[in-house]
């Protein structure tokens, strides 16, 4: 069993809290002014685990650093329980925060990087000793309490500085790209690590990264953010299997969505996708929701793992889809394939140059150059809006009839 299993019998009943955005934006002053966040309300729950996940330059560290106190914010409010922190110092606001760079002291040992915190607020030595010692038992790092930090790998040190957060039983656990300097398999590792001591702690967590396969498996809710804007905040099996705009939709998933511009038309006696190369049926429920808006560009999106492949026979691929769908097909080419195990991803070329990546079962019988008939499962499928930022039209009742009120 990993030591970070083992139990630990922390009393955080007095230290939990919830965390709260209200509004909240910065803005950096110049000559050409920088909104790095704007307007973002988020409410944290006690003891919840939120990601926020973007693009470099999107905001959320800034986001993070404001709730820590180590940025000052434009406006807005922030609450850490029932207390406005807005202008309370770093120090005061009963959080603590681990780095990107995890910020050691290189002159101590590890145990004196895990007790400095204490021993600047004059906690007794004895208890000093208890919490660290249970904090390093806790991490499996005990044997590493003499060494410096020179001496330790990535991942220890990582240990060591989560360690120096957990002995101060802080009303919040404050995480700035923790991982992103651990190799791959070790970050890997870690994550998992990290979502069992959250879970053996209770606490509030706030934990940033750019990284959104780590956000999917971290997180109770996470946070897409984009311009300094939060765009979709929800669970991960909501963002992912419902994005609220093209945006989340495209930088959620490996492989990201694969997207098509076109238009609703009606053929044959009912709405379709025009996707400029082939007609794609829509169900009646984005059927109903674009009605009034036939015409209009729109952009599909269909994950990798919904297409299926199918011998080109000359005609629209037909039959039933695992989740009852309608199956309906595209002519393209296949220009690579890529083995991963179980599934394998399939790069396709449209007959108007753009790509699709479809993930199949390995024992799928396809071939690089060959064509193929892309299935599409209709039940599966979104319409957004067009624009990098667009509307997914299924949610929110998109197109109903205005209110009479």
């Amino acid at each position: 069993m990993s030591a970070w299993l083992e139990p630990a019998r922390w009393e955080f009943a007095q230290s939990m809290a919830t965390v709260e955005l209200d509004r909240v934006s910065k803005v950096y002053p110049g000559k050409q002014a920088v909104k790095a966040v704007d307007n973002v309300t988020i409410h944290i729950a006690d003891r919840e685990f939120l990601v926020l996940v973007g693009p470099s330059g999107c905001g959320k560290s800034t986001t993070l650093r404001m709730v820590a106190g180590l940025e000052d914010i434009s406006s807005g409010t922030i609450r850490i329980g029932d207390r406005v922190v807005n202008d309370v110092a770093p120090k005061d606001r009963d959080i603590a925060m681990v780095f990107q760079n995890y910020a050691l002291y290189p002159h101590m040992t590890v145990y004196n990087n895990m007790a400095f915190g204490l021993k600047m607020r004059r906690v007794p030595s004895a208890e000093i000793q208890e919490k660290v010692a249970r904090a390093a038992r806790m991490l499996g790092i005990e044997h590493l309490l003499g060494r410096k930090p020179k001496a330790l790998s990535g991942g220890e040190r990582q240990r060591v500085a989560v360690g120096r957060a957990i002995v101060r039983t802080p009303r919040a656990f404050l995480f700035d790209e923790p991982l992103s300097n651990l190799d791959a398999r070790l970050r890997i590792q870690m994550r998992s690590e990290l979502k069992k001591l959250h879970r053996e702690l209770k606490t509030t967590a706030i934990y940033v990264t750019h990284d959104q396969e780590e956000a999917m498996t971290l997180g109770d809710r996470i946070a897409v953010m984009k311009g300094g804007i939060v765009q979709q905040c929800a669970s991960p099996v909501e963002v992912y299997e419902r994005p609220a705009n093209r945006f989340v939709a495209g930088f959620v998933g490996i492989p990201p969505m694969n997207f098509f511009a076109g238009k609703v038309v009606q053929a044959d006696g009912r709405l379709r996708f025009d996707t400029g190369f082939g007609l794609l049926d829509v169900t009646d429920a984005l059927g109903n929701a674009v009605r009034r808006h036939s015409g209009q560009e729109f952009v599909l999106g269909a994950r990798p793992e919904v297409l299926a492949l199918h011998s080109d026979g000359g005609g629209a691929a037909a039959g039933r889809t695992a989740s009852g769908g309608t199956a309906c097909g595209l002519a393209m080419k296949i220009t690579v394939i890529e083995v991963l195990g179980s599934d394998k991803d399939v790069y396709l070329e449209t007959p108007l140059g753009g790509q699709v990546v479809a993930r199949v079962p390995v024992a799928t019988p396809v071939s690089e150059g060959s064509s193929v008939l892309v299935g599409f499962d209709a039940a599966r499928v979104h319409l957004f809006e067009a624009g990098e930022t667009g509307v997914n039209v299924g949610l929110n009742g998109y197109g109903a009839a205005p209110s009479a009120n």
